[in-house]
């Protein structure tokens, strides 16, 4: 197997760990509120969870600004706890959760030094489902600018993983052949099989210890650290796969 000559990334807890992010905002407005501290922190992140995947893809397809989308994720919150928030409470809390999160961003551990590692042997690039501006801020934010050729969001690409055409738009930019590249993501559908699909080795960032599907040639990597046995397997050097 020869070096690639392209590595793409997704980016939300593949390089940017929003899950903690998101965590340290949700815990915040959990305990903020008699309505939803009431309840166990675990069914109501869970129910957080829910509510931002459906209306998540409301944001991608434009049907739903962004700001939108959190007040009416809080607003169901508010419901489900038996509360009849007004706009003033809903705003408040929308508010709270955001400037937390904000706070809160960070890389995921090892993100920085695998992409320095990589930048003087590919050429790099991060495909993500979000928003642009959204994204560009998080990369800007973990540092990551210097080591990124190209980044592919589906707001402005038009199309989402794990639609290979994604992946195509990517390859494009980077003036890499499919065959050439490898796709590093913590989605099996997105990212894998989107990857997969477009022809492109995939990787998968599996830092949470679920199954993994009976694909054997796609390289499961549990963290990004250390970078050095990451790397191996991203240039590939080595196979690295955990299976449960």
């Amino acid at each position: 197997m020869r070096e690639p000559a392209a590595v793409l990334f997704d980016l939300d807890d593949t390089l940017f760990d929003h899950s903690n992010a998101a965590r340290t905002a949700l815990s915040r407005v959990h305990a903020m509120h008699e309505g939803f501290a009431r309840g166990a922190f675990d069914a109501f992140e869970q129910a957080h969870t829910r509510a931002l995947e459906e209306l998540h893809q409301r944001v991608l397809t434009g049907a739903l600004g962004i700001d939108a989308a959190r007040i009416e994720r809080f607003r169901r919150l508010f419901a489900a706890a038996g509360v009849d928030a007004d706009d003033e409470l809903l705003a408040a809390t929308a508010s709270a959760y955001r400037s937390t999160y904000l706070d809160a961003r960070r890389p995921v551990d090892g993100a920085r030094e695998l992409l320095a590692a990589l930048k003087p042997r590919a050429r790099i690039g991060v495909v993500s489902n979000n928003l642009l501006e959204e994204q560009r801020a998080k990369v800007r934010h973990c540092g990551f600018d210097p080591y990124i050729d190209a980044l592919i969001v589906s707001e402005e690409a038009g199309v989402s993983k794990p639609d290979p055409r994604i992946f195509t738009i990517a390859l494009e930019r980077l003036g890499c052949a499919a065959e050439d590249a490898v796709m590093i993501g913590d989605s099996w559908t997105a990212d894998v099989e989107g990857a997969r699909a477009a022809g492109v080795r995939a990787i998968w960032l599996n830092r949470t210890g679920a199954p993994v599907p009976d694909a054997p040639e796609v390289e499961v990597i549990e963290r990004l650290t250390p970078v050095a046995d990451v790397l191996r397997v991203v240039l590939g050097l080595a196979y690295h796969a955990n299976r449960h």
